[in-house]
């Protein structure tokens, strides 16, 4: 195959998603430009920089989230504040930091999310979003401590029993498979959602 350059490349192409491609154009040890194509040693093709050999290995990213448990058995969602899914529902969660574990950033993105201190419990499960270069870890949650409160990202945030989830207001894919995970684990008697029926598009 030809080497293309990274502006030429397309996801299915087997490159990366469009939206990222400006962050990984050059090299980020010689500055020179990359190129996608086959490497030597490697089993598929791969950006690498043409002048020092460096291999760029784009990865995806894991997100940290969780479903906080009230003691009625009602999950806590917040009504998201922030793009994407501005205005929808989920559950709190973000990115891991360089310098803590899954568990510290449940506890911190619940917390800055929703004024709740948590302890996380079993994990829910992993969810994999091609599209958003995400990799989503969901923990089930004990609330310990805090009061629900508005943050900058979250405009409200609220119990909601498990028959009650307003899923086509969930904000995102992962999230609704989250759920349903979490429901059916709680309410098997109940009836679950085609998740391809119901998640917006709005990145993870």
């Amino acid at each position: 195959m030809e080497n293309l350059r990274i502006s030429e490349v397309r996801f299915g192409a087997g490159g990366v998603p469009d939206w990222l491609e400006p962050t990984v154009r050059f090299c980020s040890r010689c500055g020179g430009q990359l190129t996608f194509g086959p490497v030597d040693d490697e089993e598929r093709d791969r950006l690498a920089c043409p002048s020092c050999g460096f291999v760029c290995y784009v990865n995806p990213r894991l997100v940290v989230t969780t479903l906080p448990i009230t003691d009625r058995g009602e999950v806590m969602l917040i009504r998201r504040g922030i793009a994407p899914g501005l205005n929808q529902w989920a559950q709190p969660g973000g990115f891991l930091e360089i310098d803590e574990t899954v568990r510290e950033a449940a506890i911190r993105e619940t917390l800055e999310e929703t004024g709740l201190h948590v302890e996380p419990m079993a994990i829910v499960g992993l969810y994999s979003r091609v599209q958003a270069a995400v990799v989503v870890v969901a923990f089930e949650a004990r609330i310990v401590g805090g009061v629900p409160t508005i943050t900058r990202e979250s405009l409200e945030t609220r119990p909601f029993a498990p028959h009650a989830i307003p899923w086509p207001e969930i904000a995102f894919e992962t999230s609704v498979l989250a759920l349903r995970d979490w429901v059916a684990s709680v309410r098997p008697d109940l009836t679950l959602p085609d998740p391809s029926t119901v998640h917006r598009d709005f990145g993870a």
